[in-house]
């Protein structure tokens, strides 16, 4: 056998495995490769005028104690594979009225300019003697001319004291509208018309219709597809279910769960891109861990997302691979 019989031989099955494992490393992406080993939680995806898409999370760092958090962070991608990292854009620090608690925040964009609403707060919870708990958490808003930031809080206190409340979502409709959904002490499944500016709300706290199901949740997430408004949440503060209904406020009605628990809380949105559905989230996984405390750290991650003919939701189901063939997903469709 020659040597260039020999190397054809050799090299062809590991030219295969070679570009099989690269193959491999493309399409896993769950979770998103941000370009560093940071922990984040809770993506807020938007798509803004310049047709990137952009994610807005809050920030877990390393061995924090007790979800002490302290910034949000902004990537922004085209292919939803390679990131560009943002931030921080905006931190406790920034804030007159709150010195923790940077959690899961949301983004808008109206009137010429890019909304970031998030919760924060002050005080301790103390998770053996509840009654001795100080912990409190409100809304801000900040405001920047860039979907990047710099932030700066809008109006230097949080849009309303009571009831204690985190895990804003923000929804525009079709007529400029916002609305504003939140996680609140005694007060989920109530929604706020914000005033058109953006920085105050209008009325009082609107008790939704619900159908007559309400499930302890968090985090919900509001969008509008083909004229049906859709109201997704972490039922049970770990499945992802939804209900739908023909207006922003309900009455809603309880369609199920479309994705199940992996044990930690979980905290989504669900956003149309280049004609792609796809559903952001946030994993627990032991990788890149510098604690050695806790076992697994939250991670952003995304799915596809696809719709029945009917409007409801199939199920999602957790992959490594995620979205890292969305290019030629979006090029073969």
């Amino acid at each position: 056998m020659s040597i260039s019989t020999l190397s054809r031989a050799t090299l062809k099955p590991l030219l295969v495995t070679t570009m099989a494992f690269l193959c491999a490393q493309v399409l896993a992406q769950n979770p998103l490769d941000f370009g560093s080993s940071i922990k984040t939680a809770d993506p807020s995806g938007h798509v803004w005028q310049d047709g990137r898409m952009y994610l807005y999370t809050s920030h877990d760092q390393e061995c924090q104690a007790d979800f002490w958090m302290k910034d949000w962070y902004a990537f922004s991608s085209t292919d939803l594979v390679n990131w560009t990292d943002h931030g921080p854009i905006l931190t406790v620090d920034d804030l007159s009225w709150a010195d923790n608690y940077a959690w899961a925040p949301d983004a808008a964009y109206k009137n010429g300019k890019y909304y970031l609403i998030f919760p924060a707060g002050t005080g301790h919870k103390d998770r053996v003697n509840p009654e001795r708990s100080t912990k409190w958490m409100g809304i801000g808003i900040a405001v920047s001319d860039s979907p990047t930031g710099p932030f700066k809080d809008a109006i230097g206190a949080p849009l309303w004291t009571e009831p204690y409340a985190n895990d804003p979502s923000l929804f525009i409709d079709d007529d400029g509208q916002a609305y504003l959904y939140f996680h609140g002490k005694n007060a989920d499944y109530q929604v706020a018309k914000m005033a058109d500016d953006m920085r105050s709300v209008e009325g009082e706290l609107m008790k939704m219709d619900m159908g007559g199901y309400e499930p302890k949740m968090e985090g919900p997430w509001v969008f509008k597809r083909q004229g049906l408004y859709y109201f997704t949440m972490p039922e049970n503060n770990r499945e992802l279910a939804y209900y739908t209904a023909t207006s922003p406020t309900g009455p809603w009605q309880y369609k199920g769960v479309f994705m199940q628990s992996e044990g930690g809380n979980n905290h989504h949105s669900i956003v149309e891109y280049q004609g792609q559905w796809v559903l952001f989230y946030h994993r627990w996984l032991s990788r890149n861990t510098q604690c050695a405390n806790r076992q697994k750290q939250r991670h952003s991650a995304a799915e596809y997302l696809y719709f029945n003919e009917d409007g409801t939701i199939q199920e999602v189901k957790r992959t490594e691979e995620g979205v890292g063939d969305f290019m030629n997903k979006v090029l073969n469709d």
